[in-house]
């Protein structure tokens, strides 16, 4: 057994490092197995050797993001015990980067994970970026923020969201009402972004002046768009004629992001997905770019992280047995 102490320079470091009921401080114990003391001015950490130097590094990477005005909660303390266990808490920058775009309730929205740093990156360096990953890993999250934040520094003239209306297990033609009511659950996580962002009133105010357009994929068949923010959500539900189709409607001075789940294809059996073609297709095009998440870029409930890990030993599991 060693004992490590850290010196605490302020009680509102203290105060955000324990956090509620001690929350945070609890995790590092559990996950290092060693005992962390509070006394006044100094932070006492024992246990194994290594493990006291993980919990160490751990607590002063906190301390860190503390400084830079983070708040701690759940996510973003397990996901820096991920990056001490790799040895890469160095790349804690990224979890403390420029806020990206400010929701109408005045929070400031900043890439979470490493993931998440990287595809800010590329959507901002290239004109075409692809965004493959789990449930949760905030690819269209992240992509409607940034295109609302160059629709408000005039970079473009519109936001426009558009998913395709492909049933997931249910029948469009049970739902209710005309073809916009009946297209407009597939739309919901788009709506409920852009709210996020500017709030339901502005929203309401752009879509009638046809600065913002959120519409099934078909609808965009025959137009070329100019000065514009593009997303596609959902895309591994498109044929690769439907990806074709979309690609080609990038007109001057537009960005476009496609984003998708290439382990949730909802389409009929023996469909090929444009996502996962396209990805193959414009691996070697310039200014194309292509940003791949794991379930640790996953910033919903840490469920979510084991979800998709069992899911993905189960097929790894299925592949073994069929070969």
């Amino acid at each position: 057994m060693v004992e490590q102490i850290i010196d605490i320079d302020r009680m509102e470091q203290a105060v955000g490092l324990f956090g509620s009921f001690d929350e945070n401080i609890r995790m590092l114990e559990q996950e290092y197995s060693v005992n962390v003391i509070n006394r006044g001015a100094q932070l006492k950490i024992t246990g194994e050797p290594e493990n006291v130097g993980k919990a160490v590094r751990a607590v002063n990477g906190l301390l860190t993001m503390i400084n830079k005005g983070e708040t701690l909660n759940e996510q973003n303390v397990r996901y820096l015990i991920s990056l001490v266990n790799e040895d890469n808490e160095d790349k804690l920058t990224a979890m403390t980067a420029d806020c990206i775009c400010i929701t109408s309730k005045g929070k400031p929205l900043k890439p979470k994970t490493l993931g998440q740093k990287k595809y800010v990156e590329a959507i901002k360096n290239n004109t075409v970026t692809l965004g493959i990953g789990p449930a949760g890993t905030g690819k269209t999250y992240l992509a409607v923020a940034l295109a609302v934040t160059a629709f408000r520094a005039k970079e473009v003239n519109r936001i426009i969201l558009t998913r395709p209306a492909v049933e997931a297990g249910e029948k469009l033609g049970f739902l209710p009402g005309d073809l916009q009511h009946k297209v407009d659950p597939y739309l919901r996580p788009l709506y409920d972004a852009l709210f996020d962002m500017l709030g339901a009133e502005n929203f309401q105010k752009h879509l009638e002046r046809g600065n913002i357009e959120v519409a099934p994929l078909a609808y965009m068949r025959g137009r070329t768009l100019d000065d514009s923010f593009i997303i596609l959500d959902e895309a591994q539900n498109t044929t690769p004629e439907q990806m074709k189709m979309f690609l080609t409607r990038l007109g001057f001075n537009s960005k476009m992001v496609v984003t998708g789940d290439v382990t949730q294809i909802d389409l009929p059996d023996g469909k090929r997905s444009g996502l996962v073609e396209a990805v193959k297709v414009l691996k070697n095009v310039d200014d194309i770019a292509t940003v791949r998440f794991t379930e640790k870029d996953v910033v919903r409930h840490k469920l979510v992280q084991e979800i998709i890990k069992a899911y993905e030993k189960n097929e790894e599991a299925k592949k073994s047995h069929a070969r």
